[in-house]
């Protein structure tokens, strides 16, 4: 599956941790190894994936850091589970 008007997907790990902090992940592809790609769902009441991606780019997103850090493990095993 592709990104389109509904998921927004990306295979950058440390961007799909910070958005996962917010919005939960909703599938991972993982039919290529070396490039897995988080799929996330556009549409959440709660927070605006767009505004999120950009405040995460411009480095203005704010993220408890030993939060991110279980959270990043927590995708890992995620991706490397049979």
């Amino acid at each position: 599956m592709d990104e389109n008007e509904d998921y927004y997907s990306t295979s950058d790990l440390a961007l799909a941790t910070a958005i996962s902090l917010f919005i939960n992940i909703d599938h991972i592809d993982k039919a290529n190894v070396k490039k897995v790609k988080f799929f996330f769902p556009r549409k959440n009441d709660k927070v605006d994936i767009e505004d999120l991606i950009d405040k995460y780019w411009k480095k203005q997103l704010r993220v408890e850091p030993s939060q991110y850090f279980y959270q990043i493990r927590t995708i890992k095993n995620l991706i490397y589970e049979a």
